[in-house]
C-alpha cells in the first residue's frame, strides 16, 4: 500500500544542552523537585487534562508518574530517577535535585565533558569510599538489638511528606505500627536464606489516624459474616485449623465459551455436572479434616452451605493479592482445578476471628508462627490516605534495606554539607599524579569538584521554603537552619538551637558561614569531625543504601545527559 504522504526526515538536534527550551525545561523540572522537598515541601496536585482523580503529594514517585515530560533529554533523566525509587523507595527528590543541580553547574563550566566525567568518577569515588569508612562522620551504625535508631529511621520518613496531614502524636503512633509490622515480617527461626515476610496494608478510609492498628496474620473482608455470632470452625488434633486454598473458581461456571465447543450427552446438565463436581470437593474436603476454605473467586452457594452444614468455613472473594501471603502463612498449596485436590495441597492456621474495623467485617486468619502482618491503615480523607500509604510502604522498605546494610546517614541537609565539606578538603590536597591519571589540571579538578560540593549544598538548601539564612559550621560540616524574618547577626549561636539532623547543639564554640548559592565557598580548614554523641531520640536519619545509590544514580545520568551530543526524533 502507497504512502499518503511522504516520509518526514528525523529531526536531528545536537549540543541539546544549549538549546533555550530544553534549559528551560530542565530549571522547571528542577524548581518542581526542590519545592517539594522535605517536611516543609510544598504540595503539588497533579491532574490530565480530561479530567479523572487529582492527586496531591509532594512524594517523587507520584510526582514522575503523573508528570508529562517531552524533552528526550528530561525523560533520560526522569526514567533513571524512577528506576532508582523502584528500587529504593526512598531519596527519589534527593537523586533529581542532585542530579539537575549537577547538570547546570557542570554546563556552565568552561570544562571538556569528557574530563568532567573523569573527574566526577573520581569524586564519586571519593564520597563512596568515605560514606563507606568507619571514620565517617555523617554516619550512624544502627543496632537492631534497640529500637532507637529504627524509631528515628521511620519517623524520618513519616515526617518528610506534609501531604499525609499527621501531627506530632499520630507520627509517633504510626512510627510504633510501621516497626512492629517490620518486626513481625521478621522470621523469628533464622535459617541460612531467611527471607522476610510480608505486611499487608488494609485500607479503611474516613477514620481518625489514631484507630490505625497492626494485627498478625491476614484480614480478609467478609461483609456477609454477622459479628458476635461464634464461629464453628472444624479442628485438627492438635487444635490447628487445616485450610485448604483455591486459586480457581468453585462457583460452578467454570465451562467458558472461549475455551472452545463442548460435546455432551442429550439431556445432561452442565450446570448440574458442574456442581456435582463441586460438592464431591466438599465431600473430600470434609473427609480430609479441613476447617477452613478460602477461594480467591467465588464459591456456589450450594457448597457453601454445604460446608456450613459439616463446620467448614467458606471465604470467597479473598482476590489475587492475597494468595501469595497466604500460601506463604498456611504452608498451603494454592489448588488451580478442583478436578485436581491432593491431601498435601492443605496448611494451616492456630486460629480464627471476625474482627470489625470502622463499618467494615473482616476474617482474621491468625497463623502459628507469624511472618506476615496486617496493617489496618486509617486517615481522614482520601488524598491524605494515599500519600500516607505510600509513605508507609516506604519504610517498611527502608527497614528491609537497613536490615541488609545496618547503617544509616544523618539527614536535614547534613550529610550533604558534611560531604561537601569533606571533598573541598580533599580535593585540595590531591597529589598532582592524581590529575595526570585523569588527564586534567589542577584547576580543572577544582572547577569541577567547586560545582559538585555546591549541587550537594543545593540539596540541603532546597530543605529550607520560609526564605530564612542556611549555615555551615566550620568544626563538623553540618547545615543549620535561621528562622525567617531574623536580620542578619554577628553571633549565630544566638539565633541556632540544633543543626539539621539533631545531633549537634550550639553549646561549642562553633563558627559559621552562610551557604551561597553560585559564591565560591572557602576551603574548611582541616577535614570536618566526627560529632561525639551519636544518637538521640529525636535524630533525622536516612536510608544510607538508598541515599548512597541516589548520589550514585544521579552523577551517572548527570553525566549521561552532558556526554549528549545529538537527540535524533523520529518526525513519522
Amino acid at each position: 500500500m502507497s504512502r499518503l504522504e511522504a516520509k518526514k526526515p528525523p529531526l536531528f538536534i545536537s549540543e541539546p544542552l544549549t538549546k533555550d527550551t530544553v534549559c528551560q525545561s530542565l530549571l522547571l523540572l528542577s524548581r518542581i523537585f526542590k519545592s517539594s522537598y522535605g517536611p516543609a515541601g510544598r504540595l503539588k496536585q497533579l491532574h490530565n487534562g480530561v479530567g479523572g482523580c487529582v492527586c496531591t503529594t509532594s512524594q517523587s514517585s507520584a510526582l514522575l508518574r503523573h508528570l508529562s515530560v517531552s524533552s528526550p533529554v528530561l525523560r533520560v533523566l526522569t526514567a533513571s530517577v524512577q528506576n532508582h525509587v523502584s528500587r529504593c523507595s526512598d531519596c527519589g527528590l534527593f537523586t533529581a535535585i542532585l542530579c539537575c543541580s549537577l547538570i547546570e553547574n557542570f554546563r556552565s563550566l568552561n570544562v571538556a565533558p569528557c574530563t568532567v566525567i573523569k573527574i566526577t568518577k573520581n569524586l564519586l569515588s571519593l564520597c563512596t569510599d568515605y560514606l563507606k569508612s568507619e571514620a565517617c562522620g555523617c554516619r550512624v551504625s544502627v543496632d537492631f538489638s534497640s529500637v532507637e535508631t529504627l524509631v528515628c529511621l521511620v519517623r524520618s520518613v513519616l515526617t518528610s511528606k506534609p501531604a499525609c496531614m499527621l501531627n506530632k502524636t499520630e507520627v509517633e503512633h504510626l512510627t510504633t505500627l510501621v516497626l512492629k509490622a517490620f518486626l513481625f515480617t521478621v522470621p523469628c527461626h533464622v535459617e541460612t536464606n531467611a527471607v522476610l515476610g510480608k505486611c499487608v496494608i488494609i485500607p479503611v478510609k474516613g477514620r481518625r489516624v489514631m484507630d490505625s492498628t497492626v494485627l498478625p496474620g491476614l484480614l480478609i473482608e467478609t461483609p456477609e459474616i454477622q459479628l458476635g455470632k461464634p464461629l464453628a470452625v472444624k479442628r485438627t488434633g492438635s487444635s490447628m485449623i487445616k485450610i485448604a486454598l483455591f486459586c480457581a473458581s468453585m462457583s460452578g461456571d467454570s465451562f467458558s465459551p472461549e475455551e472452545g465447543t463442548i460435546a455432551v450427552r442429550h439431556g445432561t446438565s452442565l450446570e448440574m455436572s458442574e456442581l456435582n463436581q463441586l460438592l464431591n470437593v466438599g465431600k473430600q474436603l470434609v473427609h480430609d479434616g479441613v476447617g477452613l476454605v478460602v477461594c480467591q473467586k467465588v464459591i456456589h452457594p450450594a457448597l457453601k452451605q454445604y460446608l456450613k452444614e459439616n463446620h467448614v468455613m467458606a471465604v470467597d472473594r479473598a482476590g489475587l493479592s492475597l494468595m501469595e501471603p497466604l500460601s506463604r502463612m498456611t504452608g498451603s498449596k494454592p489448588v488451580a482445578s478442583i478436578h485436581s485436590l491432593s491431601p498435601g495441597c492443605y496448611g494451616s492456621l492456630k486460629d480464627v476471628s471476625i474482627e470489625r474495623v470502622a463499618s467494615k467485617h473482616f476474617v482474621h486468619l491468625i497463623p502459628g508462627d507469624t511472618v506476615i502482618c496486617s496493617l489496618i491503615l486509617c486517615n481522614r480523607s482520601e488524598t491524605a490516605w494515599d500519600e500516607l500509604k505510600r509513605v508507609c510502604e516506604t519504610a517498611e522498605h527502608v527497614l528491609q534495606l537497613t536490615m541488609k546494610e545496618p547503617l544509616a546517614l544523618l539527614g536535614g541537609g547534613c550529610t550533604e554539607t558534611h560531604l561537601a565539606s569533606y571533598i573541598r578538603y580533599k580535593s585540595s590536597s590531591l597529589s598532582t599524579s592524581t590529575f595526570q591519571d585523569l588527564g586534567c589540571s589542577q584547576t580543572q579538578y577544582q572547577l569541577v569538584a567547586d560545582g559538585f560540593c555546591r549541587s550537594l549544598e543545593s540539596v540541603a538548601r532546597s530543605l529550607n521554603h520560609d526564605g530564612g539564612e542556611i549555615l555551615t559550621d566550620m568544626v563538623y560540616g553540618h547545615c543549620w537552619f535561621v528562622p525567617s524574618g531574623l536580620p542578619s547577626v554577628s553571633n549565630w549561636s544566638d539565633v541556632v538551637s540544633k543543626c539539621g539532623c539533631g545531633i549537634n547543639g550550639n553549646t561549642e564554640d562553633l563558627s559559621w558561614r552562610i551557604l551561597e548559592g553560585q559564591s565560591c565557598s572557602p576551603v574548611i580548614q582541616g577535614c570536618p569531625k566526627e560529632p561525639s554523641v551519636k544518637v538521640t531520640d529525636f535524630l533525622t536519619l536516612d536510608c544510607f543504601a538508598a541515599k548512597c545509590s541516589g548520589l550514585q544514580v544521579a552523577l551517572e545520568t548527570a553525566n549521561l545527559v552532558l556526554d549528549l551530543s545529538y537527540v535524533i526524533e523520529d518526525q513519522n
